[in-house]
């Protein structure tokens, strides 16, 4: 869209490659959801799923993120602006890379013989390019902010931010340092499975978009993704419950985090929709 003096002006539109992409992801998301979730044993991954998963908890983990990513990816071919859904492009960029990454230095983890393991290669060998293009190319229609945009406090924004920065530091240590991770965490781990659970973390890294994006509108459905993700673990960590290893301290350092961050975005979610809602009414 040109104004009148020919001077190229951005319509924080979404296009239509992003959108087709987005379409294109949702499917083998949900595929893979289903699997893990409802099929989660080690027996059933290693039938059914690109390897061999130990214990079910870590399955139905990769199973929750899967639908939170068929969410998101519905949101952003469903979505009317970009910036309703920009900060969401680079975190999952980085956990494909990453999965990526996780796929070729544990390649005789996996089971070559599955059809599912082609599926994988297929997505994570691709996804990581086509999502960072996506995001090159669609940046271009961001538009600046607009009165009546709702805005995050200060100290809202610094609680989403310092969020955001202590996921990438154990996205950091989890990839890096497996075996450190393994000895520490609240249920069994292999190499592979940390640095998996080191590429879900990369996802919290769309709470740094607090820092430099502070529009409710930019953050509301990144938390949509978040609650979504957040309900299946609850739910999962009580079906596997016998999964975790109570006598090591991070058990319960992760049970009060992830309580905390539960209560937290549901509470900030909807003191936000109503200030969205008072600020649309006008007075």
């Amino acid at each position: 869209m040109s104004d009148a003096g020919g001077v190229v002006v951005a319509r924080d539109r979404v296009l239509p490659a992003t959108r087709a992409l987005s379409i294109v992801i949702i499917p083998f998301l949900l595929v893979a959801f289903v699997l893990l979730f409802f099929w989660p044993s080690a027996n059933d991954t290693a039938r059914l799923f690109a390897w061999r998963i130990v214990p079910d908890f870590t399955s139905m983990v990769l199973g929750s993120v899967y639908l939170g990513g068929a969410y998101f990816f519905f949101r952003a071919a469903t979505a009317t602006q970009w910036h309703r859904v920009g900060g969401g492009f680079i975190p999952v960029g980085l956990f494909a890379s990453l999965m990526a990454v996780a796929t070729i230095a544990h390649w005789g983890k996996f089971i070559h013989t599955n059809i599912a393991f082609w599926l994988w290669v297929t997505l994570y060998f691709t996804t990581p390019f086509l999502v960072f293009a996506a995001w090159l190319w669609n940046r271009r229609e961001q538009f600046g902010r607009t009165d009546g945009d709702p805005m995050l406090r200060p100290r809202t924004t610094l609680v989403i931010g310092v969020a955001g920065v202590a996921a990438v530091a154990t996205c950091v240590f989890l990839f890096l340092t497996p075996r450190a991770a393994i000895a520490i965490w609240p249920w069994s781990l292999t190499e592979l499975t940390a640095r998996v659970m080191g590429a879900i973390f990369a996802l919290g890294a769309a709470g740094l978009g607090a820092f430099t994006d502070k529009r409710w509108t930019s953050m509301r459905i990144l938390l949509q993704v978040a609650g979504v993700m957040l309900v299946l673990i609850f739910i999962a960590a009580v079906r596997a419950r016998s999964d975790f290893d109570t006598t090591k301290p991070l058990t319960w350092v992760f049970a009060a985090g992830f309580l905390g961050m539960a209560v937290g975005t549901a509470i900030l979610y909807t003191r936000m929709e109503r200030a969205a809602r008072t600020s649309h009414a006008g007075p």
